[in-house]
């Protein structure tokens, strides 16, 4: 009975995934996240299939294909959820999981199929995957301004860790892959997981969440022209945002975004404003998505000017890095670099030889 249950649910699952993948590649998603969640999808299609024993049991030669794609379903849960929440990981990171992962299997199935350290290489890798997106989605959150994807930092890190690392997990302790038969009710419940998270997406996708979906942090190069004659006005402040903002102003102008580790809490605090109506007001009328975003702006427009000054020329670069409130050279000048496209040594370079 449990296992006709489970391959119902499979189905069902399967279908609506296929739906979602047909909503994806015809809808206005944003292109960066286009590519990880039609391998999500595909994966989890290959997963749900793989792992239907009373089927692949009468035939083995689908295995290997199903379990190369199967294999991915973290790897693109991962790249997804990075790029939703903006913290797109560097290029050698993906390339080097993807390549770890399409290593692994082919000494699991090709080079040496009798043993098992492909199949332990493949969960490793997995389970590392999704510990990283739990520390991005919840260590982060507080910088994030952005309502929607706050509450997507919540549930998705709780199904990905139920479904994924559960799964990842159990069939590590066990030594038994998606394909080689296992516990009905784990297989079942593993079902009912991924039907979940088909169906979160879904919910995403239908009704196309510009926050989550479409919208992004634009960057310098890309951000919006001011409003000029015959443009639509932003709407126009309360009283009490207008407020809001001048405190705001006056304390940046002051200076308090030098403050080492500030968060938007102690910022909200300095100026004696609840949190949230802090993270509105930057969010939702100034256009910040990320609170660090909104303080580098103010500490990176601080360094253009220093580093543009030929009477500190001397001064080193990561005193000026401290002096702004980061923590690390290294912190800065990723900051300073995604903020103009330079290293704060070239950019003073350039900018003392212009002058």
């Amino acid at each position: 009975m449990i296992e006709r249950v489970d391959i119902a649910v499979r189905l069902v699952a399967c279908g609506a995934t296929l739906l979602l993948l047909v909503l994806l590649l015809a809808g206005e998603v944003r292109r960066g996240l286009k590519l990880p969640l039609a391998g999500l999808m595909v994966g989890s299609i290959g997963y749900l299939a793989n792992s239907t024993s009373q089927y692949f049991y009468d035939n083995p030669t689908s295995l290997p294909l199903g379990d190369f794609l199967s294999i991915f379903t973290p790897y693109f849960t991962w790249l997804f959820a990075r790029r939703v929440l903006e913290r797109d990981p560097p290029r050698s990171l993906v390339w080097g999981a993807m390549a770890v992962l399409i290593g692994a299997w082919l000494v699991g199935y090709v080079i040496m199929p009798e043993a098992k350290i492909g199949f332990y290489i493949i969960h490793v890798t997995g389970l590392a995957l999704v510990a990283d997106l739990f520390r991005v989605a919840l260590l982060e959150r507080e910088d994030d301004l952005v309502e929607q994807r706050r509450t997507f930092r919540l549930w998705l890190p709780l199904l990905v860790a139920a479904q994924a690392g559960g799964i990842l997990g159990y069939e590590l302790v066990t030594g038994r892959g998606s394909a080689m038969g296992g516990d009905p009710v784990v297989q079942l419940v593993n079902a009912l997981l991924i039907l979940a998270i088909t169906l979160f997406a879904g919910k995403a996708l239908l009704r196309t969440e510009p926050e989550l979906l479409v919208r992004s942090e634009p960057s310098p190069a890309n951000a919006a022209p001011a409003a000029t004659a015959g443009s639509p006005a932003q709407p126009a402040l309360s009283p009490s945002e207008v407020v809001l903002r001048e405190k705001l102003e006056a304390a940046m102008t002051a200076g308090v975004y030098r403050t080492p580790g500030l968060s938007i809490a102690g910022l909200a605090d300095r100026i004696g404003t609840p949190e949230h109506r802090l993270r509105a007001l930057i969010n939702q009328r100034m256009g910040h998505r990320n609170f660090s975003a909104y303080l580098n702006r103010h500490r990176i427009n601080e360094a253009r000017a220093i580093l543009s000054d030929r009477a500190q020329v001397d001064l080193p670069v990561l005193t000026i890095a401290l002096d702004l409130g980061y923590t690390s050279l290294s912190t800065f000048n990723r900051a300073f670099r995604a903020e103009t496209g330079q290293s704060p040594t070239d950019y003073r370079r350039a900018a003392i030889g212009q002058n």
